[in-house]
């Protein structure tokens, strides 16, 4: 029963401003003192030790700690055989585990708890008693409760002492990130521009109507009509603001360049044969021809100034080099188009999380995760290299919702995301 009532406690915590510059002195110890008494009481504090932070908690920052929820995030270290439970950027408590042995290594990568069962029983190992277990892979990855000796000793799991699994068991929803890395690391907050905020209620801006949104192919299914075709509209409430988005950008591969060029010539009725990609007799007699009546030099030849020139006249964009992508309850929802600079450069895998705010908010704080390290970019260059069209970022700013994230990788997520799962990247 005493762990039944420190849930609610235990779940109202941090401001939306995370940022210290803005945060007063007071206000910064209020929130950790409401955050402090909660994981006391969620991971066994005595009830005296506990009353005592009760009582040094003035009622205005206890309401506040109620009324406001940072995410979770669940951050595991193979190298340290540590787990690392966090309300926002504040470690609330931490735990030895035992992870995958040799043959059977705990795969690193970031994943989401896709399902909880109190009571589990492996059906790969022997039936196997797997308490508290909660998913990560739909291929056998959990955490759960188990035997700790001291060293990686499971078959990919990710152990858990009885009472720490039992606790993180009651506090944990569908959806929570974890992620796990090599070496330990911790979420920091971090400011850039490229990240989405939120679009205050009551500001005036085009409709988003039945028919705007069946225009807009990247729209349809993810928002709800505002609006007529003849009038503006108020920024409606959110009917999905207690549901966390999870995002992702990925590379686009390369595009054929000359394939395109010759379907854009074909279609503009220059015989430029079938497009395979290769520039033979069709093609450049075909480059000739669009020349001449172009009035450039008949070369026959392809340059980048023909590329831009043939474009130009078929009214063809050259697709971004990348894709946002974005799921809600584990559904795809939006799909859009946006730009890595320097995309031939390795950028790493990076775990960016919206901070708590209320709706009609029209910014929060973000924090950030390096699920690889920084080795190979900075979380902080991972996002300067990242272009959002305005188009894009107005669509982001209607949907964000407290808790939402956003992974910026160039790692694959297709062999284990599918459905009923977040986007899984795997980076070992």
């Amino acid at each position: 029963m005493a762990f039944q009532v420190s849930v609610p406690i235990m779940s109202r915590v941090m401001s939306s401003r995370f940022s210290c510059a803005r945060l007063r002195a007071t206000g910064v110890a209020y929130r950790t003192a409401a955050l402090m008494l909660g994981a006391s009481l969620l991971f066994g504090t005595s009830a005296g030790q506990a009353s005592e932070q009760t009582a040094a908690l003035p009622a205005g920052a206890a309401v506040e700690a109620q009324l406001q929820e940072a995410p979770m995030q669940i951050l595991v270290s193979l190298d340290e055989q540590k787990i690392d439970v966090y309300r926002g950027a504040t470690l609330l408590k931490s735990s030895p585990i035992s992870s995958g042995q040799r043959g059977h290594t705990t795969p690193t990568g970031v994943f989401s708890i896709l399902e909880k069962r109190r009571k589990h029983f492996s059906n790969i190992y022997d039936n196997a008693p797997m308490p508290y277990m909660q998913r990560l892979t739909w291929s056998g990855i959990a955490l759960h409760q188990g035997r700790l000796p001291g060293y990686p000793a499971s078959h990919g799991c990710i152990r858990l002492p009885e009472s720490f699994a039992r606790d993180l068991f009651g506090i944990t929803d569908r959806g929570v990130h974890v992620v796990v890395t090599r070496e330990r690391v911790a979420p920091t907050v971090i400011s850039s521009e490229v990240l989405p905020q939120p679009r205050g209620l009551g500001q005036e801006v085009a409709s988003l109507t039945s028919s705007t949104i069946a225009a807009d192919p990247a729209l349809r299914g993810a928002m709800a009509p505002t609006g007529t075709d003849e009038t503006p509209a108020a920024i409606a409430s959110n009917p999905h603001f207690d549901d966390p988005l999870r995002m992702i950008v990925t590379p686009r591969e390369p595009e054929n360049a000359t394939r395109t060029l010759q379907q854009l010539l074909n279609r503009m009725g220059f015989d430029a044969g079938a497009p395979d990609g290769v520039i033979g007799k069709r093609t450049r007699a075909a480059v000739a021809l669009f020349q001449e009546g172009a009035d450039l030099p008949v070369t026959g030849q392809v340059t980048e100034g023909l590329r831009h020139a043939v474009y130009a006249a078929a009214g063809y964009e050259a697709p971004q080099n990348a894709t946002l992508r974005i799921r809600r309850n584990f559904k795809d929802v939006y799909e859009a188009e946006v730009t890595l600079r320097d995309a031939d450069k390795p950028i790493g895998t990076h775990v960016f999380t919206a901070l708590n705010f209320r709706e009609g908010d029209r910014s929060v704080d973000w924090m950030a995760v390096p699920a690889e390290g920084e080795t190979l970019a900075t979380m902080t260059q991972a996002l300067d290299r990242l272009v959002i069209g305005d188009k894009v970022a107005r669509d982001l700013s209607a949907m964000l919702t407290p808790g939402s994230s956003l992974i910026v990788t160039d790692r694959s997520f297709a062999r284990n995301t599918g459905l009923g799962t977040d986007f899984v990247v795997v980076t070992r």
